[in-house]
């Protein structure tokens, strides 16, 4: 039985509009809300402790971190550099980095990184390498942030305590240990409980495990099919890796005939599961309490696919959206899209119609819409989500999402 104070909270961002709303599940009623704040869609969501969470306002310039289930929205606003490209922090939730990238400028042009410690206040900026890097960042006596680049891709190991003291004026800054991968990462995760993290490429993923300081590679752990993935991430709730594989011609106008895979890795067995989603485009994932949550979206019509821990599949139909991708275009460019949401201690999964302001809000176990809010913000591009109870433990995925 849900309790009041148990209860999950639903975060929204329209970060076009720049409003952010929170909704109590699964009645769909707004909370709180914050009007001028342009959430980085790219950088996501952090989960912290205590239900806390991180994220960045790419126009403000500032780093936020939100309780939900408090008095006041905003407990700390703290300024870094932006655009944030990607946020992560340390397994305490105590140390952060934000990374920055494109923005909306075609080619990479920043090479500003952020470290920010909580429980100090403190913060500094240095200058890194011009790219749009991946981050995680590992904790113990002597944190590590391992920034993830590209052409030529490494991984590049900073001490987080270094950062931190660098003087003012942004100095350049060089790692004390690089690890080589391939050129076309994209996609991180850390585990906590082993002190890996873990980078995705066309050749699968690359696991590296912290040695002192520096970072040790180990076995590749190939994808197991001819398409790859392009995301990571963490479930906390068996200690294993997901992500979609997306296959096909990587032509974005033949984005209807992808194919999509969802692939799921128990780092306990090694073992890998593949399940065919159907095609189109499947982006971001979900993790709610007993099911892996994906939404799918084709001309054919939109679902929301639910993989339940038993690996038995859910097909949810979703309304079609004006504005969605359509043939002989890409789903990219102009179009809308849907976001996902689930927390690890509920039920409920969150998805939206972008352009409409309406979020779905769906029982995982029956398939069934509790209610389907819809916001003052038509949630452009989809917006970005996330749900949260104040005791999931979705803080153990230390990499925003």
């Amino acid at each position: 039985m849900t309790t009041a104070a148990s209860a999950p909270a639903l975060l929204v961002s329209d970060h076009v509009d720049g409003s952010l709303y929170v909704l109590t599940v699964p009645d769909g009623t707004v909370t709180g809300r914050l009007t001028g704040r342009h959430l980085s869609e790219h950088a996501g969501f952090l989960a912290l402790p205590r239900g806390r969470v991180a994220c960045v306002d790419d126009r403000r310039g500032e780093l936020l971190v939100l309780d939900p289930f408090g008095e006041e929205l905003v407990e700390l606003a703290v300024p870094v550099a932006v655009p944030a490209e990607h946020l992560a922090c340390d397994p305490s939730g105590r140390l952060l980095t934000v990374t920055t990238g494109l923005g909306a400028n075609t080619e990479p042009w920043s090479d500003l990184l952020t470290v920010v410690d909580l429980a100090t206040g403190e913060t500094s900026r240095v200058r890194t390498r011009v790219g749009e890097p991946g981050v995680t960042v590992l904790g113990g006596s002597d944190p590590l942030v391992v920034l993830r680049h590209r052409e030529p891709g490494a991984l590049a190991v900073h001490r987080f305590a270094d950062l931190l003291a660098a003087p003012p004026g942004c100095p350049a800054v060089a790692p004390h240990a690089l690890l080589p991968l391939p050129d076309d990462g994209h996609g991180d995760a850390q585990d906590p409980s082993s002190g890996q993290v873990f980078a995705a490429t066309s050749e699968g993923v690359h696991p590296a495990r912290r040695k002192g300081g520096t970072l040790v590679a180990e076995t590749v752990i190939p994808w197991e099919s001819p398409a790859r993935g392009w995301y990571l991430r963490l479930d906390t709730r068996r200690r294993a890796l997901w992500t979609t594989l997306r296959g096909g011609t990587p032509d974005p106008l033949r984005w209807p005939d992808w194919t999509n895979q969802a692939w799921r890795h128990d780092l306990e067995t090694g073992s890998t599961l593949l399940t065919e989603l159907g095609p189109g485009l499947v982006f971001r994932l979900a993790l709610a309490r007993s099911h892996t949550a994906f939404t799918r979206i084709h001309p054919d019509g939109d679902e929301l696919v639910l993989l339940g821990a038993d690996d038995t599949l859910r097909r949810v139909p979703l309304p079609a959206m004006d504005g969605a991708p359509r043939r002989g275009g890409t789903p990219w460019e102009g179009v809308q899209r849907r976001a996902v949401a689930a927390s690890p201690g509920s039920d409920w999964v969150a998805v939206t119609r972008g352009g409409h302001g309406e979020v779905h809000l769906v029982d995982a176990k029956s398939g069934h819409e509790a209610t389907c809010p819809r916001l003052s913000t038509p949630l452009h591009h989809g917006g970005h989500v996330m749900v949260r109870t104040r005791e999931d433990g979705a803080e153990g995925d230390p990499v925003g999402r």
